[in-house]
């Protein structure tokens, strides 16, 4: 089902590290750390949320097996940032610095997220 994307390049509002608040399914309203982006399919692992069960096989390092609890991935559409000084949720725009850098804005207050 995944298509050829090499000549489109995917670009995520969030990184490694933001704060994002899910705004749709299950897991809506709460808040969690970016673990993981994975710009191929846009998407993005929260730390804590949209847990899913795996059966594991047993193997050397997890003699036991049974079933596991892990982290799926979700839509970077269905994450907001949200903004380290207002603290609210909200769209990021992008402007260039004094020293000439793209830097990630909050359009909410309008201060710099990076």
């Amino acid at each position: 089902m995944a298509t050829n994307k090499a000549t489109k390049r995917n670009k995520l509002n969030v990184k490694k590290g933001d704060t994002v608040r899910i705004i749709t399914g299950k897991d809506r309203g709460k808040e969690g750390k970016v673990r993981r982006t994975i710009p191929e399919t846009e998407r993005v692992v929260v730390e804590k949320l949209n847990l899913m069960k795996k059966a594991m096989r047993p193997t050397q390092q997890n003699p036991q097996g049974g079933i596991s609890t892990m982290e799926a991935p979700l839509h970077a559409s269905n994450v907001m940032l949200v903004c380290p000084s207002c603290k609210a949720a909200t769209r990021v725009g992008h402007r260039i610095n004094d020293a000439g850098k793209k830097v990630r804005v909050c359009k909410k207050c309008g201060k710099d997220i990076d």
